[in-house]
């Protein structure tokens, strides 16, 4: 309760002042409470309850204490003033508890930012534990004699499970939230990743299944996430969140490329599954004790976040049934389809192919391939983030969600599309790793267009929207990585570019007409 200190033991004491003016705790005058609000010590206004004080509230000018003689004035002083920080604490907890929605209790990290830091960890791990195979499948192929067409087979069989988890894991995770999902699939694949020497030694059809496995756990993670974060994190929030946790995949790939050539250096090729895998126990920890699949299950987030949340996001509660009938006839859903299938094909046989470019066009030799492979990754990681800020800064400004999302996708695919066009008639190779990286980072944008679009047009079905259209991103990420050998044989890399550039324009047109930032599925 708010209480006010007897002026024998503050102003009188202090400054001398007349007994007809109370001081309030928080050292402010009178004259500084305007309207219905208190200007506290740090200069934030906090909204005060209205209400009349109890006599409990109030203590009289002369404190009991001087008036039986128990006790000499500056004793009293010094024991109050010793207690001021708990009364202080006291005080503003009543003062905030009337706070409107989108007031933030000062000095304490949002909850809501502690979940994308997660999920940002999680997607770090799932690129790290994806791309150490494509460094260490060299030397295993040279300790266990497998030709070209083993390691293709090999590289393949992740893609088996994870095709088959991206609509299941969407479903799971709007029944039963993407905490639980999401926990396991990182907990599956890290294990997977760490039974990889162990299947390797075993023979290869053991091998063939754990690397099946590990794209079953990986699978879920896309939807998973997306349905977690369309419960935590408002509208205005929602590019610039998606595209840290995003860049966490573009940043684990950054960090994967980077330590693995140590580790097999160092201690041997089976150490990079070892080391990898074991991270994602740790993180497991992490997630069951600090996570909540929606703001209404946290005990630990504030009051006023959670008012922030729930006053721009659909009610939390998993669903029950999936109405395939309504999403499959919505036309901008489809639409998110068609466009993931087109960014996609262009996307993975850039991050597949690249390093032969650079080796057969560029005739740059291994190593140097491989540190430009890591070009555009770093490129995405920080145009994703620049993108994601941009597009809350439009939408907090009054722009529409649908103009910023038709937006920010254009730019995703006609920065590709421009860049990918002048490859053919670039003779340095310096200018073409620039256009590749341009091209790369200018795709990133995607993050606040499409990638951002699942929770727009169906919120409470984000994870089933996700893996609908991923399952089609990555049927394009394999053919496309198939046709583009198929293309390389009988014709030449500009065709190659050719198709690409084609299939951005479509999806440019597609989404253009087709695409809307409105919820359209309750």
């Amino acid at each position: 309760m708010l209480r006010l200190l007897p002026l024998s033991l503050s102003a009188q004491c202090r400054s001398g002042g007349p007994p007809s003016h109370r001081c309030f705790v928080d050292g402010g005058s009178p004259s500084q409470r305007t309207g219905p609000g208190l200007l506290a010590n740090n200069g934030v206004r906090v909204r005060v309850r209205r209400r009349a004080l109890r006599g409990a509230d109030v203590q009289p000018d002369t404190p009991p204490s001087r008036r039986d003689g128990d006790k000499p004035l500056h004793a009293d002083a010094e024991q109050v003033e010793g207690s001021g920080v708990d009364l202080l604490d006291s005080v503003r907890k009543l003062l905030l508890e009337d706070a409107e929605p989108g007031e933030e209790e000062q000095g304490q990290f949002p909850k809501r930012w502690a979940i994308v830091f997660l999920c940002f960890s999680a997607f770090l791990l799932c690129n790290m534990d994806r791309v150490n195979m494509s460094i260490a499948i060299m030397p295993m192929s040279a300790e266990y004699g497998w030709n070209p067409q083993t390691v293709g087979l090999i590289q393949s069989s992740f893609f088996w499970g994870y095709l088959l988890t991206q609509i299941a894991g969407g479903i799971w995770a709007d029944k039963v939230g993407g905490k639980t999902v999401l926990g396991f699939g990182v907990i599956w694949w890290s294990v997977a990743t760490a039974l990889t020497p162990v299947a390797a030694k075993l023979g290869l059809p053991f091998l063939l299944v754990v690397r099946a496995f590990m794209g079953i756990g990986e699978g879920v993670a896309m939807p998973a996430m997306n349905n977690i974060l369309s419960k935590w994190v408002p509208v205005s929030e929602r590019s610039r969140s998606l595209a840290l946790v995003y860049s966490g995949m573009y940043l684990g790939s950054v960090t994967g490329l980077a330590f693995s050539p140590f580790l097999i250096h160092k201690f041997g090729w089976p150490s990079v599954f070892y080391s990898f895998g074991s991270l994602g126990t740790v993180w497991f920890v992490t997630w069951a004790a600090k996570a909540y699949s929606t703001p209404l299950e946290d005990p630990g987030i504030s009051a006023e976040e959670k008012k922030l949340i729930i006053s721009q996001i659909t009610s939390g509660e998993p669903v029950t049934t999936i109405p395939w009938g309504v999403i499959l006839s919505k036309p901008p859903v489809w639409a998110l389809i068609a466009c993931h299938f087109c960014h996609n094909w262009g996307t993975f046989i850039l991050l597949t192919w690249m390093p032969t470019y650079y080796n057969q066009v560029l005739k740059f030799n291994l190593t140097e391939s491989s540190l430009f492979c890591v070009l555009p990754w770093l490129t995405m990681a920080i145009s994703a983030n620049v993108g994601g800020w941009i597009a809350d800064t439009l939408v907090s400004r009054g722009t529409s969600v649908t103009t910023v999302r038709k937006i920010m996708q254009s730019i995703g695919f006609l920065g590709p599309a421009f860049f990918l066009s002048q490859l053919s008639h670039i003779d340095s190779p310096a200018l073409a790793v620039l256009c590749m990286a341009c091209s790369q980072g200018s795709d990133a944008f995607s993050q606040s267009g499409l990638y951002s679009n699942h929770q727009d047009i169906g919120p409470r079905y984000a994870g089933v929207l996700l893996g609908l259209s991923n399952t089609a991103g990555v049927l394009a990420g394999v053919f496309g990585t198939a046709a583009t050998g198929y293309i390389l044989q009988h014709g030449s890399w500009d065709d190659v570019f050719k198709l690409s550039v084609t299939l951005y324009l479509v999806g440019t047109v597609i989404w253009n007409l087709f695409s809307t930032g409105e919820k359209i599925i309750d």
